[in-house]
């Protein structure tokens, strides 16, 4: 934006002002490329740079009307500079998106890309939503979002039917917003290398390069936006796995890093102090622990308080390491570093039983609390920055934001107990969170 300003001696200034967003760039389309699963016949990478210049429609005059008509474009909102547009867009609640695409070309591309979205990161506006991929009683593979802001549910595109009935695949975030799902045992293939993501951004699925070894049942983890994987099964001679490899979304490539001391199907797993800790099943069904350091690339067997009172699901939030205490998640327990041994943290006062349906799946942060899931997709929040408060008196401590499927009295509870022994088998594989 220019203002023209009279100086002291009469004199003309002209001041440049930067405008509040770039309004001048292509908006980043840096998704507009890519292809979805469906029909994708090869790799495309997860992020690409704009390299699109700015355009200036005085510049480089064409014969050809329909390339100057296609340089002047329709303001975003009609009546507002694009800078002020924008502005005024990146505000809108994540739930309308999905409509806001649907306005115009030039809305679609711009909450396609990732300016946009970058703009609401940067503000500190973008949303976190929870992602739950569930494996229904038919045994397909089904997911939900749920927006904790207006607490709903809301709809995905279908799961790609390569994994829809797929076992013991891995889920994890890279960028924020990308959610992957890699590897797997396919009920007519076996273990495959295929991976997939999702991004919330353009809300589809694309394709990513396969993983260097076919695997199952294997431990996955993210660390410094690196995604790795170690251990596992694969049909053949050598069944269970010692190899490792990393997955650099910048590079949109695998690599293999150190190998684990022993072959191990890990069972549990968590990022804590700069290391990947597993737990598993080495060839003999016996149980072993080991941690993993990328800095110096080097495996190094653990048995000690940590890994011996370790149970799943467990998390890392604040630097301190969290684990549940009760099957319905009502219970959490502290890790302590000084005394190596696990402590009780914080109790509900509420617990809802010992069902399947009612069991905690997972264990995610969501707005700086802690998440905790479960089978009956109810989801409760608990604020672990004042230990010492009580729940009694600070039910705010403690909170379920979504009851669909929760258990409130002493019938409902036996109810669900009884059920959940009579087989039933629905039950959540994996749960992330996605930023944007």
């Amino acid at each position: 934006m220019e203002s023209v300003e009279a100086s002291s001696n009469g004199q003309r200034i002209l001041r440049i002002q930067a405008p509040i967003v770039d309004s001048v760039s292509c908006y980043c389309r840096v998704d507009a490329g890519l292809k979805t699963v469906a029909g994708a016949r090869k790799f495309v990478p997860g992020a690409k740079l704009c390299i699109q210049p700015d355009i200036d429609p005085r510049a480089h005059k064409s014969k050809n009307s329909r390339r100057e008509r296609s340089r002047v474009q329709s303001p975003l909102l009609p009546g507002l500079p694009d800078d002020l547009a924008i502005a005024c867009l990146i505000r809108v609640p994540r739930v309308e998106h999905r409509k806001l695409r649907l306005v115009c070309k030039r809305w679609y591309r711009l909450l396609a890309g990732n300016f946009f979205y970058s703009l609401r990161k940067t503000l500190g506006i973008a949303e976190e939503w929870v992602y739950v991929i569930k494996r229904d009683r038919d045994g397909k593979i089904s997911w939900h979002a749920f927006d904790p802001t207006y607490q709903l549910w809301q709809p995905l595109p279908p799961v790609p039917v390569e994994y829809s009935e797929a076992l013991g695949f891995g889920c994890a975030v890279l960028s924020g917003c990308c959610l992957y799902l890699f590897g797997g045992k396919d009920p007519l293939r076996g273990s495959v290398r295929r991976v997939i993501y999702y991004s919330a951004r353009t809300n589809k699925w694309h394709r990513a390069p396969d993983m260097l070894r076919k695997r199952h049942f294997f431990g996955s983890c993210v660390m410094n936006n690196f995604l790795y994987v170690a251990g596992g099964e694969c049909e053949g001679i050598q069944r269970t796995l010692r190899s490792a490899e990393v997955f650099d979304p910048n590079k949109n490539r695998w690599s293999f890093v150190a190998d684990m001391s022993t072959a191990m199907v890990p069972f549990i797993g968590v990022v804590y102090n700069g290391k990947w800790f597993l737990k598993g099943l080495g060839t003999q069904r016996q149980v072993m622990s080991e941690a993993y350091v990328p800095e110096t690339n080097n495996w190094t067997p653990i048995n000690d308080g940590m890994v011996s009172g370790w149970r799943n699901p467990s998390i890392s939030l604040n630097g301190r390491l969290y684990a549940l205490d009760c099957r319905d998640g009502c219970k959490l327990r502290v890790y302590d570093e000084a005394t190596d041994s696990w402590k009780k943290f914080m109790d509900s006062k509420l617990h809802l039983g010992s069902s399947q349906a009612l069991e905690a799946a997972a264990l995610v942060p969501l707005n700086g609390k802690l998440c905790i899931i479960r089978n009956n997709m109810s989801i409760s929040l608990v604020d672990i920055s004042n230990p010492d408060k009580h729940v009694e008196s600070n039910p705010h401590l403690w909170e379920t934001i979504a009851k669909k499927g929760h258990f409130r009295t002493m019938v409902t509870n036996l109810w669900s107990s009884i059920a959940g022994r009579s087989g039933v088998r629905s039950h959540i594989v994996h749960c992330q969170v996605l930023q944007v």
